[in-house]
């Protein structure tokens, strides 16, 4: 991508084209263009018979002029930089801050056109291309003008991955009125593209990302949650509380059930939903699923009570919740 800033100070991203689309367009234009320079020369060649032989050579060198130089700049103008060969490329010639393109521009490329490409066979336009860095020829650096590409692949990167199940409402008390636009506008960006990096990569990106946040916000990464799921998670309490404030309050009671039945409704989630969310984040989750309800730190704390109150020498059957029986600090030791 390119960034042209415009004259009013808006920054354009523009995809150049490159020499293969370029090439390509541009003998598509001359194929056309001979096709008619032909057609036009036999006709000429008829109609003037009886004329002397002065004459014809005049007129056959207007009509070089005005079908192989005169037609590509009368089509660049009018159609603001997208010849036949352009169009069936997806091109289009457009000034350097992103605007379209006039006359004098469509003449000076026309006129160089014939020297870099007409006359050198498109030696010289090949070299100029290859040599700048946004694949301009000759005529595009003397205009002022740039090609790029109108049709651009559309790739499906806009969608946040939801966090993992486990991590549900554990961010519900974070303070997010400090954390910038920007910082917000990197974990999106991140959390969308993820799949398409280097996992060494990201999992640096992500562990720095969370170190800001969490500078941001006040409170530290817990113990345990992988960096990318810690962001999602956190995306997704922000995502949670803009709903909640565009449609009002009574979205929030439709979050989830309340009572004894949210309690018990995480530790009953199966595992294998759980494992899945957890692989798509690097590593599988520390906290068990019946953590889904607490705060981001009570989960660490039960478990340490939990530790402290076996002594570290009883077996782990006492640790077990009586079946039907939901559990009093929504904590479930592992079997």
């Amino acid at each position: 991508m390119s960034e042209l800033v415009t004259g009013e100070a808006v920054a354009l991203e523009l995809r150049p084209a490159r020499l293969p689309s370029r090439a390509l367009a541009v003998l598509l234009d001359l194929v056309v263009a001979l096709a008619v320079y032909v057609a036009v020369t036999i006709a000429v060649v008829v109609s003037t018979a009886s004329l002397d032989e002065a004459a014809q050579t005049a007129l056959s060198i207007a009509t070089f002029v005005l079908v192989l130089v005169g037609g590509p700049i009368a089509v660049e103008t009018l159609s603001h930089g997208r010849s036949l060969g352009k169009m069936a490329c997806g091109l289009r010639v457009v000034r350097d801050d992103g605007g379209p393109i006039r006359f004098r521009h469509a003449l000076v490329r026309g006129l160089i056109g014939v020297i870099e490409i007409l006359m050198t066979f498109g030696v010289v336009a090949c070299i100029a291309s290859f040599v700048s860095a946004r694949g301009r020829r000759l005529g595009d650096v003397f205009a002022g003008t740039l090609v790029v590409r109108e049709r651009i692949p559309v790739s499906r990167t806009g969608f946040v991955p939801p966090p993992p199940p486990w991590l549900a409402g554990r961010f519900s008390g974070l303070d997010l009125s400090a954390v910038p636009d920007g910082l917000w506008l990197a974990v999106r960006q991140y959390l969308t593209r993820m799949q398409q990096l280097d996992p060494q990569v990201g999992w640096s990106m992500a562990q720095r990302l969370a170190s800001d946040l969490a500078d941001r916000t006040g409170a530290p990464v817990p113990q345990g949650v992988p960096p990318a799921a810690y962001l999602a998670a956190v995306v997704h309490e922000r995502q949670a509380r803009e709903a909640r404030r565009a449609f009002g309050s009574g979205s929030s009671s439709s979050a989830g059930p309340a009572g004894p039945a949210a309690d018990a409704a995480p530790a009953a989630e199966p595992a294998s939903d759980a494992g899945a969310a957890s692989g798509a984040y690097g590593r599988p989750p520390v906290v068990p699923p019946g953590a889904v309800s607490q705060p981001y730190g009570s989960a660490v704390e039960s478990t340490g009570a939990a530790v402290e109150s076996t002594g570290g020498d009883r077996p782990a059957e006492s640790h077990e919740v009586p079946a039907g029986e939901p559990p009093g600090t929504g904590f479930v030791p592992p079997a």
